[in-house]
C-alpha cells in the first residue's frame, strides 16, 4: 500500500479561488488540506469534488487554562460539525490559539500545571470527538522561525501529550518541516511517534517549499516510513518554489519512490 497524498490548498495557486484549487488537486489525485473554514464558501468546497484530509479543528481557545479550554471546546464543537459536513478526515489543533501570521494570541510558558490542564483539555476534546464521530490531531510547530511563543510546540511535547491521553480520537499531526527546524533527527522522530501518528505533513527547509528545494532527504524519509509500516496520509503543506504542478509532482515523486 502506498501513502495517501494530500496538499494544502491554501498555499498553492493563491491567485485562484479556493474551490478551483480544490478541484485541481482532486483532478491530480491528491486529497486536500484546508485552514479555517469561515474563510470559504462551504457549498463551493463541496462542489469541488475534493476529499478533505485535514483542516483546522478550532477557531479560538487554548489548551492550558480554564477560560481558553472552554473557548476551545465550544469552537471545536462548531468546527467538528462543519468538518462532518465536508467529510474532513482530521481536525487539527495547536498548543494555543494562533493569530495573524501564525503568531500565538497568547504566548505562554508550559509550566507543570499547564501540562496537566492541557492533558485534561485534550481528554475533553476526545469526549467531544467520540460524541460527534470525528478525529482530532495535535500538530507540532517550530518556534525559531514561524511560531515564537507557542507552548507545546516541539514534536516531543505534542507526542508526550497525545501519548498521555492515549485515546484513538486524538492523533499526532507530525509536521516534518517544523520538526526539522526545531528538532531534526526526523527518521528517529517518526519512529518514536509512529503509534500515534494520524497524518504526516511535509515541506522542505529552508523556504517551506516542495521536497527537493532544501536540505531534507524526503525520499529517504519515505523509504524509512515504509520500512516502519506507515502507510497513512502524507500532506504537502508548502509553497511552490515555481510552478505549482511541478511542485506537486516533485512531492509525489518523493513519496512514491520504490522502497
Amino acid at each position: 500500500m502506498g501513502f495517501t497524498l494530500a496538499a494544502c490548498a491554501e498555499m498553492l495557486w493563491r491567485d485562484r479561488p479556493i474551490e478551483w484549487r480544490c478541484a485541481r488537486l482532486h483532478e491530480m489525485g491528491f486529497e486536500v488540506g484546508l485552514w479555517n473554514w469561515p474563510d470559504h464558501d462551504l457549498d463551493a468546497l463541496k462542489r469541488s469534488g475534493a476529499t478533505f484530509s485535514i483542516m483546522n479543528g478550532y477557531l479560538e481557545g487554548r489548551l492550558a487554562d480554564d477560560e481558553g479550554a472552554e473557548q476551545l471546546l465550544a469552537s471545536a464543537r462548531e468546527t467538528a460539525q462543519i468538518g462532518r459536513r465536508l467529510g474532513v478526515a482530521r481536525l487539527n489543533l495547536h498548543g494555543t490559539g494562533l493569530g495573524e501570521g501564525g503568531r500565538p494570541k497568547l504566548a505562554e510558558t508550559a509550566t507543570p500545571l499547564k501540562w496537566v490542564k492541557a492533558r485534561d483539555t485534550l481528554n475533553r476534546i476526545c469526549d467531544l470527538a467520540e460524541e460527534l464521530d470525528v478525529t482530532f490531531t495535535l500538530e507540532n510547530l517550530n518556534q525559531p522561525v514561524d511560531h515564537a511563543g507557542v507552548p507545546f510546540a516541539r514534536a516531543e511535547e505534542c507526542l508526550a501529550l497525545v501519548a498521555a491521553v492515549d485515546r484513538p480520537r486524538l492523533r499526532l499531526n507530525l509536521d516534518l518541516y517544523h520538526a526539522q527546524i526545531g528538532e531534526g533527527n526526523l527518521i528517529e522522530l517518526c519512529r518514536a511517534c509512529l503509534p500515534w501518528i494520524g497524518e504526516i505533513q511535509v515541506a522542505d527547509v529552508p523556504g517551506r517549499c516542495e521536497p527537493g528545494t532544501g536540505e531534507i532527504n524526503y525520499a529517504g524519509v519515505a523509504r524509512a516510513l515504509r520500512a516502519m509500516g506507515y502507510d497513512g496520509p502524507v500532506g504537502l503543506e508548502a509553497f511552490a518554489a515555481g510552478d505549482e504542478e511541478a511542485a506537486l509532482e516533485a512531492f509525489r515523486a518523493a513519496f512514491t519512490t520504490p522502497a
